[in-house]
């Protein structure tokens, strides 16, 4: 372990040792960005389905616009990420922290040239903000304007929240975490990093004396790892709809019609999580909804 690791005794990051979990600094958002970014344009299995077209070009547009969500969220103080130690630079000039070379303007690059231009070590993101810092929601609309139906996706699952907001919401500093944005460089998937990450921001949140977290799903598995948390934590689905049957009414020359805004491709289950961090604690802060069986995440 070493000095700028976010492990403790208490708190280790059940990853192989060359892996490690550290807090993620100003320092790092060029980093966040180009992770999540790259994983959500090219591998989420939402957002590459219904924006199939110039991919490279929303990712470049999504740069700037993306800057305050992840600095919100980096400020916090609680957001993590997972270095890897044994990390090979492609180019000597990026050592020793590491160096993003993507030109926002050569919107000819793929997905695997954009990746080749990753040259750091950082490989796996967990972002999160204490929810009594809300989101300015003018500072969002440049990222809305990039990816219109991400709005889209907060906005149903805010509807089909029917929990009263005295049940869950925070009132002061270190009470509900909110997590916004789930990503790992795709030559890592499936090394059980994302879980890992996961629950040692459970385990964080609860040290530091935070009763829950919500985070809102776009994968299956961060659903998965989000809504069967280690005990004696407890999760429940709070609300869920899918891409592909949601349906939206507009009026077009007076006529009114429905459509589906997510097309029909795109099937992706999307889910709203909140995990309870302190279940057996009677602090009259039940979520209010109801539990759903666990199936098969921007998010």
């Amino acid at each position: 372990m070493t000095k700028l690791s976010a492990a403790t005794a208490t708190n280790p990051t059940n990853l192989p040792p060359r892996y490690e979990i550290r807090r993620l600094t100003e320092e790092h958002i060029p980093f966040v960005l180009a992770i999540v970014l790259h994983s959500n344009m090219f591998y989420s299995p939402v957002w590459p389905v219904v924006y199939p077209e110039e991919k490279t070009a929303r990712v470049y547009k999504g740069y700037p616009a993306g800057d305050y969500l992840i600095r919100h969220q980096i400020e916090s103080g609680h957001s993590f990420g997972v270095f890897d130690l044994e990390y090979k630079f492609k180019r000597e000039e990026s050592k020793p922290d590491g160096k993003l070379y993507w030109d926002l303007k050569d919107t000819t690059l793929d997905k695997d040239q954009l990746q080749d231009q990753m040259d750091f070590p950082l490989v796996s993101v967990a972002l999160a903000y204490d929810g009594i810092d809300a989101l300015d929601m003018a500072q969002i609309m440049p990222l809305m304007e990039v990816l219109p139906l991400f709005g889209t996706v907060y906005h149903t699952l805010e509807q089909a929240d029917k929990r009263p907001g005295e049940s869950w919401k925070p009132t002061a500093k270190k009470q509900v975490l909110m997590r916004n944005a789930t990503s790992s460089r795709h030559d890592v998937e499936g090394k059980g990093i994302m879980k890992a990450l996961a629950q040692f921001l459970m385990r964080y949140a609860h040290e530091q004396g935070f009763r829950g977290i919500q985070i809102e799903c776009l994968a299956d598995a961060v659903t998965k790892v989000w809504s069967q948390p280690p005990k004696p934590f407890k999760s429940t689905i709070v609300c869920e709809f899918n891409c592909g049957t949601l349906e939206e009414e507009e009026e077009v020359d007076g006529v009114k019609r429905k459509f589906k805004p997510f097309g029909d491709k795109c099937y992706q289950r999307a889910t709203k999580v909140y995990c309870d961090l302190r279940p057996s604690e009677a602090n009259g802060h039940a979520n209010g909804a109801v539990e759903h069986p666990a199936v098969g995440a921007l998010g």
